[in-house]
Formats: structure tokens, sequence, C-alpha cells
């Protein structure tokens, strides 16, 4: 039976997880061994909401996460299940109708701001990793994003950044660092720590294509 390995990476808004993700997917992309689940697909269902009262959710709280589904699923991932992961619209501020089929790999990459800070995920997790990128930085990339890819204004950038992203931040994400085995600057820039986690994936394939 082949041995699973999760690996949570968690951090602040922008701080590069998900480029890391990338990268340690990327270097495996021979095998298709690794897998990457974003935490972002697991905000909770809105459907029965009106944009009005969706706009005036807190998403950069933890309770803004089905976290109780993201553990449920890593879980059903490390018995070797497939399991029916949801997709988020950031548009609509819901789930969107598309659910993807994800079948279990030997290395699960699951990247969200709340990954370390939420027990039920975290006790599932075999490496723990905090990205940890200079809020100034963080805030730069997020604007960026956000108008570029999710339909943002900046005004509205902004306002959530002042209102409740640093706030959250603060309060739930940097004391999660503490559960951290591996703190890393600048996410996937940082070639030393790729280079670590890669030889450690890379010896879990090995082992399981013996």
């Amino acid at each position: 039976m082949s041995k699973r390995i999760i690996i949570g990476v968690a951090g602040g808004s922008a701080s590069g997880k998900t480029s890391l993700a990338k990268r340690l997917k990327r270097e495996f992309e021979e095998t298709n061994s690794v897998v990457i689940i974003r935490q972002d697909d697991y905000y909770k269902d809105q459907a029965e909401m009106t944009m009005e009262e969706r706009l005036k959710v807190n998403y950069d709280h933890p309770f803004a996460f089905d976290n109780d589904l993201l553990a449920k699923h890593l879980g059903e991932l490390r018995n070797g299940q497939t399991v029916d992961m949801p997709t988020y619209d950031f548009i609509e501020y819901t789930r969107s109708a598309v659910v993807e089929k994800l079948e279990p790999h030997d290395v699960i990459v699951v990247e969200g701001l709340f990954v370390l800070e939420d027990e039920a995920i975290r006790k599932h997790l075999d490496i723990k990793i905090f990205v940890d990128t200079p809020a100034d930085v963080r805030f730069i990339r997020r604007l960026n994003r956000d108008v570029r890819d999710r339909g943002r204004s900046l005004d509205n950038v902004i306002t959530q950044y002042m209102n409740t992203v640093r706030l959250m931040h603060d309060q739930f994400i940097e004391p999660s660092k503490r559960y951290a085995d591996v703190i890393v600057p600048e996410g996937g820039k940082n070639e030393v720590a790729v280079d670590l986690l890669t030889t450690k994936i890379g010896s879990i394939i090995k082992m399981n294509m013996l």
C-alpha cells in the first residue's frame, strides 16, 4: 500500500503559498505524483444569500471556510478514496456549480490561510509549512491579484485590507506560525526550502515505486 503524505502550506494573504505549492508540483510533473488542494475552494456555499449579504461576509475569518469538509476530504484521500472537490467563484462570492473529481496522489499539498490554524485540518498534516512574507509585500501582491484576477476594484481591495485582512492576519494567521515544522521566507522563490522539500517528496515517491 502506498504511503501518502499531506503537506500543509499556510501564511498570510498573497504571501506566496500558491507559488510554493505550484513549484513543488512542477518539480514532479513527469510522475504526476503531486496534487494541490486550495483552501479557497472550500469557502462556504452562499447560494442562499443575496449579493448584498455576501458582500458583508468577512472572508478573512476562519468561519468563512467549510474546514470540516476539507478535513474530511483529506482523510478520505489519505485512505485512497476519490473525493468531489468544490470550486469557488470569486466573482459571485459563492461556490460554483463545477465539482472536480480528485483522485488520491502520493503527495497532497493543501494550501490556504488557515490550514495550520484549524486543528481538524492540522492533524492530517505530515509536514507543516508557514510562508513568511513582509506585510507590505503581501499587500501589494494582493492588490495586483484581486484587481487583475478577481474583478475587484482598487477601493474594494484597500477597504477590505484595512477592515478585515490585516486584523484577521494578526489574530489568527500569524499565531498559527507556532505549529509550523518549517518557516519559509518568500515562498516558491526560496530555493533552499524548495530543494529540501523536493528531496523529501522525492524519497516518498521513490519508496512508493518499490
